[in-house]
């Protein structure tokens, strides 16, 4: 199974990007679940300044058409999407479009987002959740409820490494 982590990138610094879809991809991986990041292989752009733009169009994996390639291919291919909106200061365009797209595929969409106050907060765009949680543990509890045929582990370990913790669903 494979989930796509959506969310903002510009205007972010580059740890912003990559530390939350790190943590999810490492509590996902215990449930065999694939996290594909659109931050993959993009390490390059942790020297391109404190905050990461729209693209680079001297950079292979960082340019308009190789973004808006891979991005797609990542949600065509993908089981479901944890879109994390949490924090937002401004929208962001392309999580947008990889939403509508994601809603056109009809794959599942875990949105991780506040209550009130979101600059995303749009009668469209929350039509297109299927599942809506205010923390980013209980969006990745519902990926795993969503995509695994199972109830969860019974073990505590994990390539001899303590499991991170269970993960609880909490509603919003």
């Amino acid at each position: 199974m494979k989930v796509y982590l959506a969310g903002g990138i510009s205007g972010l610094s580059y740890e912003e990007c990559v530390a939350w879809r790190q943590y999810a991809a490492d509590h996902l991986s215990w449930y065999g679940i694939e996290a594909l990041s659109p931050m993959r292989n993009k390490e390059s752009l942790k020297d391109k300044g404190s905050v990461i733009f729209h693209d680079y169009p001297k950079e292979i994996l960082s340019n308009q058409r190789a973004i808006m390639t891979r991005d797609r291919n990542d949600v065509i291919n993908c089981d479901a999407l944890l879109v994390n909106l949490l924090g937002s200061k401004t929208v962001s365009i392309g999580t947008m479009m990889e939403l509508g797209l994601a809603d056109l595929l009809r794959k599942p969409v875990i949105a991780v987002i506040e209550a009130t106050g979101n600059p995303h907060d749009h009668p469209m765009v929350r039509e297109s959740f299927g599942f809506r949680t205010e923390s980013l543990d209980a969006g990745l509890a519902t990926v795993v409820s969503v995509l695994c045929p199972i109830k969860g582990r019974t073990t505590t370990k994990k390539d001899g490494q303590e499991h991170p913790g269970p993960l609880q669903l909490v509603a919003a």
